[in-house]
């Protein structure tokens, strides 16, 4: 598992450097048929990533990668799950909350996430049996990588939860449902924040501890929750299908998620 983080960390800064490349420059913006943007810096990110990703021998399921049938899939036991720039709405409008995703799954399971946050070079990963952990600061990949056994860390959750129940929600994405279960915690908390944010920066507040419940009643994929998922479950936080209390599962047929429920770790 160690190897396999290192080798995610590794593919997730490196996609790091080229989207910030593409972020600094007068870039372009086209659209996929399902309006969503699509920059040079999706398919740089995707590039790096799943060349890094191959030695293993694991195969990939990317956003910007080719569609794969069902038929093929469903027999990986083992996966990597990538988005390889989470947020491109954010990235468009250059507020800086936009994410590098890679999880691993097995058997539906996400045991293994790594997620960076290329504008403020902050890294988040965990897996299972070893943990969450936060690197506020990446000053420098070749040499994370090269002392990865003599790394120091933020281990996660970094601090208590709030006082005030805290909601974090999307910043692009807001839905009536969402609207109505703040509501409903308003009538059982009283005093309610909600935070906005962008990407699965949501899934790291939770898992640091800064806020208690992210609940998504409009439409994800796959790759948009899977490393998220897998970071907060390390830190102790769970994932549940909404309504309900089945967790959240991977590699399905059908890629978009279901409506979800994520807690922070204590919850």
């Amino acid at each position: 598992m160690q190897s396999i983080l290192r080798t995610a960390v590794e593919a997730a800064l490196a996609a790091g450097e080229e989207i910030m490349q593409v972020y600094d420059s007068d870039f372009s913006v086209e659209y996929k048929t399902d309006e969503s943007p699509l920059t040079r810096a999706d398919e740089n990110a995707h590039r790096v990533i799943t060349a890094i990703l191959s030695p293993p021998g694991i195969p990939v399921l990317s956003e910007e990668g080719k569609s794969i049938p069902f038929e093929e899939r469903k027999n990986w036991s083992e996966l990597f799950v990538v988005d390889p720039l989470d947020g491109t709405k954010e990235f468009v409008k250059r507020n800086g909350e936009f994410t590098v995703n890679i999880a691993l799954v097995r058997n539906g399971k996400p045991v293994l996430g790594v997620i960076y946050v290329p504008v403020m070079r902050t890294l988040y990963y965990g897996a299972e049996g070893i943990g969450a952990f936060k690197i506020p600061q990446v000053d420098d990949r070749e040499k994370l990588i090269g002392d990865w056994e003599k790394r120091t860390e933020l281990m996660l959750p970094a601090q208590a939860l709030p006082e005030v129940c805290t909601i974090v929600g999307s910043r692009s994405h807001a839905s009536p449902e969402t609207e109505a279960y703040i509501k409903d915690m308003q009538k059982q908390h009283g005093e309610v924040n909600f935070a906005a944010s962008g990407s699965s920066l949501k899934f790291c507040l939770l898992a640091e501890g800064k806020a208690h419940y992210y609940p998504r009643f409009a439409p994800t994929m796959e790759w948009d929750t899977a490393a998220g998922q897998a970071i907060l479950e390390a830190a102790g936080g769970k994932v549940f299908v909404h309504p309900g209390n089945a967790p959240l599962r991977y590699n399905r047929e059908e890629l978009r998620n279901p409506w979800f429920l994520a807690s922070a770790p204590g919850l």
